[in-house]
C-alpha cells in the first residue's frame, strides 16, 4: 500500500523540497501551509495541499481531519517542519513575543502530534519527525526566542520517545544547521513588530544584527547546504527499519553537538561566543 506522510512548512525551503522528494518517491504526501495561496501554487505543481496553521487550533483540527477523510483513518508519518525566528536580545524581547512564537514553534508541533498519535495507536505503527536544529543543541546570541523553542522541543520528543517505546511510534529529530531557506527575510516581521532596538540598552550592538536581517543574501553562509540536505536524512528517517532517534545535518550541527558532549558550559560559551 501506498505509505502517507502530513508535512507543515510546504510553502517553500525544507518543506517544499520535502513534499516534492517525496511525492517522487511514491509517498503519499499530503503537503500543508499557513496561507491557502501557498497551498493552491503547491495543489497546481500536483501536490495535494490544504491549509494548516500552528498557531490556530482549529486549523489543526481541520487539517487533521481532512488528512483522515483522504485516507480512510490512517496515516503513516509526520513530519513537524513549520517554524519562524524572532531575532532579537533576550532582555528586549517582550512576554507576548516568546508566547506567539511558542504557539507556532512547539505549542502547535505538540497539539498536531497529540491529535494523530491515537490513529497511530490503532493501526500499530507510525513515525512522528521534529524538524529541530543546531540551535536545539547549542544557543547562540540574538536568537534565544527560536533557541528556547526548540530546546524545549528537544526535551518534549525525548521523553516521548521514552513513552511510545514498545507502540510501533517513532519519534525522531532532525537537527539541521545553516540551510538555504528564506527562514532569516521571514524573521523581519516579527523583528520589526516585536523588538524596540532604538530604546534597547543594546542600540549600538544591533547594527550588525540589523546589517545582516536586511542585506540581500549574495553567497551562501558558511558550511550551508541546500535543503535536499535535510530530505535526505528525512527518507532515512522515514524508511528504515529502524531509524535513528536523531539525525544531524551539516557540519556545524556534527560539530556542536560533540562539544556540547565534551566541553566544559565555559569553553562551550567561549567557542560559541566566537561564531
Amino acid at each position: 500500500m501506498q505509505r502517507s506522510v502530513l508535512i507543515t512548512g510546504c510553502s517553500s525551503g525544507i518543506g517544499y523540497d520535502a513534499a516534492h522528494t517525496l511525492a517522487k518517491r511514491g509517498w503519499r504526501v499530503f503537503a500543508t501551509c499557513r496561507q491557502e495561496a501557498d497551498c493552491a501554487r503547491l495543489r497546481a505543481e500536483g501536490l495535494e495541499s490544504f491549509v494548516l496553521d500552528y498557531a490556530d487550533e482549529a486549523s489543526i483540527e481541520a487539517a487533521v481531519a481532512e488528512t483522515l477523510t483522504r485516507t480512510g483513518g490512517s496515516l503513516d508519518a509526520l513530519y513537524n517542519n513549520g517554524a519562524f525566528a524572532c531575532p532579537g536580545a533576550v532582555e528586549d524581547l517582550p512576554r507576548d513575543a516568546l508566547r506567539e512564537i511558542f504557539e507556532t514553534n512547539l505549542f502547535g508541533y505538540h497539539d498536531l502530534t497529540r491529535r494523530l498519535i491515537p490513529i497511530m495507536r490503532a493501526q500499530g505503527h507510525g513515525r512522528i519527525i521534529n524538524c529541530s536544529s543546531v540551535l536545539g543543541l547549542v544557543g547562540a546570541k540574538w536568537r534565544g526566542a527560536y533557541v528556547s523553542t526548540k530546546f524545549a522541543m528537544e526535551g518534549l520528543s525525548d521523553v516521548l520517545r521514552f513513552e511510545m517505546a514498545g507502540t510501533g511510534i517513532d519519534i525522531v529529530l532532525i537537527e539541521p544547521g545553516p540551510i538555504a531557506t528564506d527562514i532569516r527575510a521571514k524573521a523581519i516581521p516579527h523583528f520589526e513588530r516585536w523588538i524596540n532596538w532604538q530604546a534597547s540598552a543594546r542600540r549600538e550592538e544591533y547594527g550588525a544584527l540589523r546589517e545582516r536581517l536586511y542585506a540581500e543574501k549574495t553567497k551562501p553562509d558558511a558550511f550551508e547546504l541546500l535543503p535536499s540536505a535535510v530530505t535526505k536524512k528525512l527518507i532515512h528517517a522515514l524508511e528504515a527499519p529502524r531509524p535513528h532517534a536523531r539525525y544531524y545535518v551539516t557540519l556545524p550541527t556534527y560539530f556542536a553537538g560533540l562539544a556540547r558532549r565534551l566541553l566544559p558550559t565555559r569553553a562551550l560559551d567561549w567557542l560559541v561566543g566566537k561564531g
